[in-house]
């Protein structure tokens, strides 16, 4: 605001000139702006909030060797003016600053600060972690402040969470989050003895990651993958990955020659050498929460089209293979650059080719390869299925209708209306003869027919070629059932509309065909022979669809 100031009383002032034109009631007066000046306050902003934290008030805590000299090196790197050439760049690395509350304190006071969606933003911890119990029971990441105490983490620690809903309150679209921490109990992490022996008695291969709240953030990059070690080394002095975050700045991470190093290029440039320098046993991981182009810039400037990349950071590639024309380029989650031209592009796993796509790239081309896999794959799928309808209670397969085979016709619409959500349509019939047992000793034939048609908006949880699916339906259900005995000559029929919920599975064979199977539970009120009653119905069926 205090750039716009001197802008905005010189525009006061001319306002305020006389015209020198004496007929008319009002004039404009030309006014001459300074366009440098102009530039400057509507330039967005590149602010940083580094945060290192050595050494703890609680001794059970141990002190880390480079937690500060990582800030301070990050933050050399960003306010350089030939690397990063940031705004404003503030560290946390002093006692009073780091903890829970001050570091909280700053988050808010850079809230205010990046008040533009297009300021770029970084945000950065480099310091212990930990898991507890929250009050729930649930088990959470935290990061250690200064003050944290060992036995009372979720009151004192930072959890993920809060610093996660801090992160997200930020006005800007163009955030990065780097952690430099680990929670595996090893390294930069320590687990008090009670949870560390109780995850050492799980017989998993490693304990299943935290519930967290879903980080709307752009980028979260982490210095390791989930149940791994996080390591400081003393050849370099630093953190292994944020050595490697800070070299990457001065261009050598700039993957598609474009003069700029992006977010994604220096995340990557220190994921593959994080990986080699530990032999494997550190593999820093990403989350990235906007597909399309990079809007972070950390270094440098664009001053020329870059090479063509195809990319992806979606967690559902994690450990695919990208190869482009036979040749193996990258592991995902990641990118590589590729020649302009026609391209054959294929993600693999092991011997599993998940796709093969031949593809034109020209020059500055980012290609998120989610795109090639959509259109790879079609998102709309046509099923036949058969199966069986019957009502849930006893009474009404006795006095209604007994369990009877039926078929279906399903057209799922993948990602629709939303991202991971479906729309699901189906119609079904049945028809046959059934008799209805009165008394032990008779049976009074009929004959039926249904026809249900229902519409249901499922959440879609997709692995590879494993899709499983859930959620609310509504249905119509069309009823007749005809008696050949002189008292019920006209028959009965009666219509009514349901809500229920519907689930399935869906597996696919081959580019096109999948096998499906799907089952739905409905709640109706059904009236026969002049009497009401609530009644739920069910039916599972099975089958095999087409892709189209």
């Amino acid at each position: 605001m205090r750039r716009l100031l001197p802008i905005l009383l010189a525009c006061l002032a001319a306002c305020a000139t006389p015209s020198s034109s004496s007929g008319e009631k009002g004039g404009l007066v030309p006014l001459k702006l300074d366009e440098a000046s102009l530039s400057s306050a509507y330039k967005p902003r590149r602010m940083a909030l580094l945060v290192g934290i050595a050494s703890f008030d609680d001794p059970r805590w141990k002190g880390l060797r480079y937690t500060v000299k990582d800030a301070h090196d990050l933050g050399a790197a960003l306010k350089d003016p030939a690397r990063g050439g940031f705004d404003q760049v503030r560290m946390l690395t002093r006692r009073e600053e780091t903890t829970r509350e001050a570091i909280l304190a700053a988050l808010r006071q850079l809230k205010k600060e990046a008040s533009r969606p297009d300021d770029v933003v970084v945000v950065y911890f480099s310091a212990h972690g930990t898991l507890a119990r929250d009050a729930k029971g649930e088990l959470r990441r935290y990061l250690v402040t200064r003050d944290a105490a060992y036995r009372d983490i979720p009151q004192t620690a930072l959890s993920m969470d809060t610093l996660k809903a801090e992160f997200d309150g930020l006005a800007s679209r163009r955030r990065m989050l780097v952690l430099a921490t680990c929670h595996s109990g090893s390294g930069k992490s320590l687990l008090p003895k009670e949870l560390k022996a109780e995850l050492e008695g799980i017989k998993s291969g490693f304990y299943a990651r935290p519930l967290e709240e879903s980080s709307r953030a752009s980028m979260v990059f982490a210095a390791c993958d989930w149940g791994e070690t996080a390591r400081e080394d003393e050849s370099l002095r630093n953190d292994i990955y944020t050595h490697f975050l800070i070299d990457g700045l001065s261009g050598a991470a700039d993957r598609n020659g474009d003069g700029a190093v992006t977010a994604t290029e220096a995340h990557d440039h220190a994921r593959r050498r994080t990986f080699a320098f530990t032999e494997g046993r550190q593999r820093p991981s990403a989350e990235i929460m906007e597909v399309g182009a990079d809007p972070v810039v950390l270094s440098g400037s664009i001053t020329r089209t870059g090479r063509p990349e195809l990319f992806s950071y979606n967690p559902r590639l994690d450990g695919f293979t990208l190869k482009v024309d036979g040749e193996e380029r990258t592991d995902l989650p990641g990118g590589a650059t590729v020649t302009p031209g026609k391209r054959t592009v294929e993600l693999t796993k092991g011997d599993a080719v998940l796709m093969r796509r031949d593809v034109e790239v020209g020059q500055g081309d980012r290609l998120p390869l989610e795109r090639l896999l959509a259109e790879a794959f079609p998102r709309r799928s046509l099923s036949l299925l058969g199966g069986m309808f019957s009502f849930a209670d006893a009474r009404s397969r006795t006095e209604l209708l007994p369990m009877s085979p039926e078929v279906a016709l399903s057209l799922r619409l993948e990602d629709q209306p939303i991202q991971d959500f479906g729309l699901l349509f189906d119609v079904a019939f049945s028809t046959g003869d059934r008799a209805l047992k009165l008394t032990p000793d008779s049976e009074v034939p009929f004959r039926y027919t249904t026809v249900s048609a229902g519409v249901a908006l499922p959440y879609l949880w997709r692995w590879e070629r494993l899709t499983l699916f859930a959620g609310p339906r509504v249905a119509g259900l069309h009823l007749r059932r005809s008696f050949d005995v002189e008292a019920a000559v006209n028959g009965q029929r009666f219509f009514t509309v349901s809500p229920g919920v519907v689930g399935g599975i869906v597996w696919r064979v081959g580019e096109r065909l999948e096998l499906m199977t799907q089952a739905q539970f409905m709640l109706t009120y059904v009236v026969v022979d002049g009497q009401g009653q609530a009644v739920g119905f069910t039916g599972g069926w099975a089958g095999a669809g087409y892709r189209f």
